[in-house]
């Protein structure tokens, strides 16, 4: 049986950093890990999709898992599967081997896998760990919707399934799993920009790109929601919209203007891996903006901000 590991509210997708070469950089994840739990982050999903984990060896995915878990004492849920089941049981089983406290899941990306190839994969990676295995749902990177029908039945069959990071936008089909499973089945947000509309259909909270820059504020509205303030709720969530365009640009998709912000942070090297590009100047400059604006909003809700912002 899955030990029992609460996540918390606010789950940072954490990006990886590289350094000018393009080499991992250790030394900046270290920075950067222990900037979001001082930010509020309750856990970490390492090397998930904002973590670049298709340009990432094996080695280098577990070198991060390790080097994480060694800087926090939140857990590590390890983004240790790919759109090969073989693949992810190895992957897996380096994430325990390096620390993990437990794995993020994604649905098989590219060969487009019907339900029932999405069950098999899911069941092999639950039967193959001890570990808490959290679904992650993120359709328009995927081009495959793990239907909530499928997620229901993985959670009934694996006591280990614990919970879904739903990138899907779908509100309807959240409302109907999380009226159809139990309450120690956690249910996430996977897009900041509807956190608030996952709360109010009793998800636990978000799996987060904001959480870089924003996590005080996004802890404020989510404990906010939680006590049922709903008008602060809004309000703050309202606060945070630049924070959701600026991540979800078409021009720059994420994990680019997380690096941008991070690089203005001083926290690491403004630099992707092809195919992504490095992000300009220029969005580096808006990333100094946008903090500026965090930090205004966060005065006048009467929310800390660490002092790097």
């Amino acid at each position: 049986m899955a030990a029992k590991i609460d996540f918390g509210p606010l789950v940072t997708a954490m990006a990886t950093p590289f350094d000018a070469s393009g080499a991992l950089d250790c030394d900046a994840a270290v920075r950067i890990a222990q900037w979001l739990v001082s930010q509020g982050s309750t856990a970490l999903v390492v090397t998930g999709s904002t973590g670049e984990s298709a340009t990432l060896s094996d080695d280098e995915r577990a070198t991060m898992w390790r080097v994480v878990a060694d800087a926090v004492d939140v857990p590590v849920i390890a983004g240790a599967t790919t759109n090969d089941t073989a693949h992810s049981l190895r992957l897996v089983a380096a994430a325990e081997q390096a620390g993990a406290a437990a794995i993020l899941a994604v649905v098989p990306y590219y060969n487009r896998p019907p339900q029932a190839g999405l069950e098999r994969h899911f069941g092999s990676i639950a039967r193959s760990t001890a570990l808490p295995v959290l679904l992650y749902d993120v359709p328009a990177r995927t081009g495959r919707r793990l239907e909530p029908e499928t997620t229901a039945r993985l959670a009934v069959e694996y006591p280990n399934v614990v919970g879904l990071k739903d990138a899907s936008g779908d509100l309807v089909s959240a409302a109907w799993l999380r009226e159809r499973l139990p309450r120690t089945f956690r249910l996430y947000s996977g897009d900041d920009a509807v956190t608030l509309q996952f709360l109010a259909l009793g998800a636990v909270g978000v799996v987060s790109v904001a959480g870089h820059w924003a996590g005080p504020l996004q802890r404020a509205m989510i404990d906010a929601a939680g006590r049922g303030e709903w008008d602060r709720a809004r309000r703050i969530n309202y606060a945070l919209d630049p924070s959701y365009r600026f991540e979800n640009q078409a021009a720059f998709p994420n994990p680019i203007p997380t690096k941008a912000v991070l690089a203005a942070l001083g926290l690491c090297e403004p630099v992707c891996r092809s195919p992504l590009v490095d992000p300009p100047a220029s969005l580096i400059e808006d990333a100094r903006s946008l903090l500026d604006s965090v930090r205004r909003e966060a005065d006048k809700e009467g929310v800390e901000l660490s002092d790097r912002t």
